[in-house]
């Protein structure tokens, strides 16, 4: 339970933050990617500040033993970069650049009814069904 309550405020939090720096307005991102028109870089100062916030974290994280609320710290072991991986890379780039929204900023905007907002939730869902009803069905 401790565990739930950690993730949820932790959540929280960090949509509260998207709603503040304004990166649930899609139109925020795509002036950011649009570098020869109108270039908007206050995306550049939220990744700045979650990387450095990210990076003091780690270094009290890695003086811990183990997590405070899980049995052991969890790390992504696979370190290939393969064409699965640099396919889906090219196609969340495209469609964020497309929508102006990737999965957090959309759930959190999903808050606000929006209608953009909620066809692109639909639309990512469908595609992560379709991702698991294709790729990760066990094997007959």
């Amino acid at each position: 339970m401790p565990q739930l309550i950690v993730a949820f405020v932790t959540g929280l939090l960090f949509a509260i933050g998207l709603v503040v720096a304004d990166m649930t307005n899609p139109q925020r991102i795509i002036n950011f990617l649009d570098v020869a028109g109108a270039w908007d870089p206050t995306l550049l100062g939220v990744v700045g500040g979650a990387v450095i916030t990210a990076a003091i974290g780690n270094l009290f994280v890695r003086r811990r033993g183990q997590p405070m609320f899980a049995e052991s710290f969890a790390v992504p072991m696979k370190e290939l970069i393969d064409r699965r991986l640099l396919l889906g890379a090219a196609l969340f780039g495209i469609g964020w650049g497309m929508a102006g929204y990737c999965p957090a900023p959309a759930l959190t905007g999903s808050a606000f009814m929006n209608s953009a907002t909620w066809i692109f939730l639909i639309s990512m869902l469908t595609g992560m069904a379709i991702f698991s009803w294709r790729f990760e069905r066990p094997a007959r």
